[in-house]
């Protein structure tokens, strides 16, 4: 299948103010795109590219005074089928990890591991190691915390949202990212499109949080979130957690003034 992806961003800045955005189809995907991303600024200004220290795709840009357009879309060929469910999928001794993956055992800035370390070894360190383990996590997190956009907080933390008890997709990712690494298993924050292929309606869209867990040698999907597989996945940024993939980081002051996401199915492979 074929999906179109993008984005329309507008923010009103007091000055001229430097910007980074993380808001382009991950590297990873670039064979399948099959209509290459547009981008365009309003108005228009100078743009480099850069890759950051996880392999994303940075821009980097000023902004001036005033209002300020950031615009992409592009379309990528997806098989459509649903996320991977792989049970047999083992853990890796810490010895026996790659050393790309140790950075993603430990804690940082929305995961405080040492927080919340007994609590995962008492909820989940008598379960059989492997994929079930964290299909454990994933459904814990799934039913102990509640969805609401309103309740947002941008500086909310793992140990914050396990008390709290609500939040968005990016706090039920920090804490069962918290939770694995407490577990020894190596796990990583993603950024993306998630369109609603296959499952009601979706209404506005938004980019979307999950996480890739390490096992048996791969990076392997999980969504404590929706906590089911879904299709047309599409990895814009990965790192430690939310801190690491800010869509937009601002250098300076700016208000939000508008802000619009498409992620829809455009018809089937030629």
């Amino acid at each position: 299948m074929l999906i179109r992806c993008g984005y329309d961003i507008t923010l009103i800045c007091q000055q001229p103010t430097a910007l980074v955005c993380l808001l382009s189809v991950h590297q990873d995907r670039a064979a399948d795109i099959r209509i290459p991303e547009t981008t365009s600024t309003t108005p228009d200004v100078p743009v480099s590219i850069y890759q950051d220290l996880f392999g994303n795709r940075c821009r980097r840009l000023v902004a001036p005074a005033g209002d300020f357009t950031i615009r992409g879309d592009a379309t990528i060929e997806d098989d459509g089928e649903p996320d991977p469910v792989i049970p047999e999928a083992r853990e890796i001794p810490v010895p026996d990890l790659p050393d790309n993956c140790l950075a993603y055992l430990v804690g940082s800035r929305y995961c405080e591991t040492d927080k919340l370390s007994q609590v995962a070894w008492d909820m989940f360190g008598e379960l059989s190691p492997g994929w079930g383990r964290v299909q454990a996590i994933c459904d814990f997190v799934h039913t102990h915390i509640r969805f609401d956009y309103m309740q947002a907080r941008p500086t909310r933390t793992a140990f914050e949202v396990f008390h709290e008890r609500v939040g968005v997709c990016r706090d039920f990712v920090h804490l069962a990212v918290t939770f694995c690494r407490c577990l020894n298993i190596p796990a990583r924050y993603v950024n993306g499109h998630l369109g609603d292929i296959g499952v009601p309606v979706v209404d506005p869209m938004d980019f979307s949080a999950w996480m890739e867990v390490f096992l048996d040698g791969t990076w392997h999907t999980f969504d404590p979130r929706n906590n089911v597989p879904r299709i047309g996945r599409i990895v814009v940024a990965r790192g430690r957690d939310a801190a690491d993939v800010p869509l937009i980081n601002s250098f300076g002051p700016h208000v939000l003034k508008s802000f619009r996401v498409w992620t829809y199915e455009v018809g089937a492979s030629p």
